[in-house]
């Protein structure tokens, strides 16, 4: 059976929704660059906007962005982002990463904190929390087999969001952020191949992020692991199963995006 069809506990099947916060009827698609915003203090913050969707749309600019940690930003890369019209910060990241995030919000942008790991399941983290295999799009499927609510919780809380731009963000940017961003792009119908060249954009915004930080680059590592189990990031980040599920998977019972027009109509 494919992991589409199992019903999950907390989730429902059902036709996806056609999230009109992200969907417009633009045929114009971003380059990279385009989609790339220079805010001072992060180095991995891009568009979700200018994205082709299978029905001949696009996904619509300035309504979801992905992102390294936004309490990086400098006072200058606040005001990037409230012009940007981003009014909802959602932060993946767990408690503990949070604990010393002391760093100012604008104003006019309210944070949602939605840990999306689940690090109290010390059973499922023995097997993925240790090497480079956390890094990399393997482990998202047994997370949505384990996690299926935390995935579906961030969802709704993107659909159901106050007017304005939403942002969402993990520790880099790649890993957390990159799940989301691959659910959420699959269901308004991004094809697997332009997910995975999103996903694979981190790999290169990251370098500068390591640099300022004095850290290794993690990307030959993560290459070379991927290598080891016969795969690559653009074939680990495109895998079919994934987008799938997120189009017949998509939200726990009170969630606020479920609607009936079918995928693909509007």
């Amino acid at each position: 059976m494919s992991i589409a069809a199992r019903p999950w506990p907390g989730l429902e099947l059902g036709a996806a929704p056609a999230f009109a916060l992200i969907r417009e009827s633009s045929l114009t698609v971003s380059s990279p660059a385009q989609r790339h915003l220079e805010w001072e203090g992060c180095f991995n913050v891009r568009d979700l906007g200018g994205l082709p969707t299978a029905d001949g749309r696009t996904t619509r600019s300035g309504a979801v962005l992905r992102a390294d940690a936004l309490d990086g930003l400098t006072a200058a890369g606040r005001a990037a982002l409230t012009a940007h019209g981003i009014r909802t910060v959602i932060d993946l990241r767990s408690d503990d990463e949070r604990g010393c995030d002391a760093a100012p919000r604008p104003a006019s942008a309210s944070t949602i904190d939605l840990p999306l790991d689940g690090t109290g399941d010390r059973e499922f983290w023995r097997v993925w929390q240790s090497g480079p295999q956390f890094g990399t799009p393997l482990y998202y499927r047994p997370h949505l087999d384990r996690f299926p609510e935390r995935s579906a919780a961030v969802l709704s809380a993107i659909a159901g969001a106050e007017p304005g731009g939403v942002a969402f963000h993990c520790g880099g940017g790649r890993d957390r952020a990159g799940q989301i961003a691959m659910l959420l792009v699959s269901l308004v119908g991004v094809a697997p191949e332009d997910i995975a060249t999103d996903y694979a954009l981190s790999t290169e915004r990251l370098r500068a992020r390591y640099a300022a930080r004095g850290e290794d680059d993690q990307g030959p590592r993560l290459a070379s692991f991927l290598a080891g189990k016969g795969t690559t990031v653009g074939e680990a980040s495109s895998q079919p199963s994934l987008t799938l599920t997120s189009r017949r998977v998509f939200a726990t019972p009170d969630s606020r995006i479920r609607t009936s027009q079918p995928y693909g109509s509007g």
